[in-house]
């Protein structure tokens, strides 16, 4: 067997000693890799947002603790906000409308109801068939008053604007013919006299009464 050179051993003592430095380094790192724990250290010394929500809530736990700061209920709200007040008997004006000063024989007149607010401000009221009155009256006898047979009243109450005036929409009905509650279904009541007689028609609404009457001649 061939005898190698001392060079020959001296290279393979240097390869053998580097080998060992080497994994001696390896080994080295990976135990302090494993004591230290460097992302351990940085994870601790960045708190997460689920750690530091303690300390700084975020939205959604802000709305929970003090709802009322940041979105006032409903009910709230109306209370701070007052409604629109009822309407007074000073600031409203109540007219009696129909659809023609004189009517020819058969034709039967349109009556209508006229609202104005004379107020500075809004109001509130009750403009249902429940709180209408509509008289039709020749001298100091009522012929004919519209709640006589009044039929389901109901109530609705509505926003009278201020300067505003507003007139029903749905005119009632005068058959030309005298009222009466025991007489509602009877096809002979008696009927008003024509001929140019003068009749005077009055209204009432939501508790105010027109302070004048319109006329209308019947022929």
């Amino acid at each position: 067997m061939p005898r190698h050179s001392a060079a020959v051993y001296r290279r393979r003592r240097l390869v053998t000693l580097v080998a060992a430095i080497l994994l001696v380094a390896v080994v080295g790192v990976a135990v302090w890799l494993l004591l230290a724990r460097p992302w351990a250290s940085a994870s601790e010394a960045t708190p997460s947002p689920s750690a530091s929500a303690s300390d700084s809530p975020t939205p959604d736990s802000t709305a929970a603790e003090s709802p009322a700061a940041e979105s006032p209920s409903p009910e709230s709200s109306a209370e701070e906000t007052p409604g629109i007040v009822a309407c007074e008997a000073g600031d409203v004006e109540v007219a009696a409308v129909t659809d023609a000063d004189t009517y020819d024989p058969g034709v039967l007149p349109q009556l209508s109801i006229s609202l104005t607010n004379r107020g500075s401000t809004d109001c509130a009221i009750d403009v249902g068939s429940t709180t209408q009155r509509l008289t039709v009256s020749s001298g100091s006898d009522v012929w004919w008053t519209s709640t006589d047979c009044q039929e389901n009243p109901s109530s609705m109450v509505a926003t009278l604007t201020a300067g505003a005036t507003v007139t029903s929409k749905v005119p009632v009905t005068w058959d030309r013919t005298r009222s009466n509650v025991e007489t509602c279904a009877d096809e002979n009541r008696p009927r008003a006299p024509g001929g140019g007689a003068s009749y005077h028609v009055a209204v009432e609404i939501g508790g105010f009464k027109g302070t004048t009457t319109k006329q209308i001649l019947l022929y």
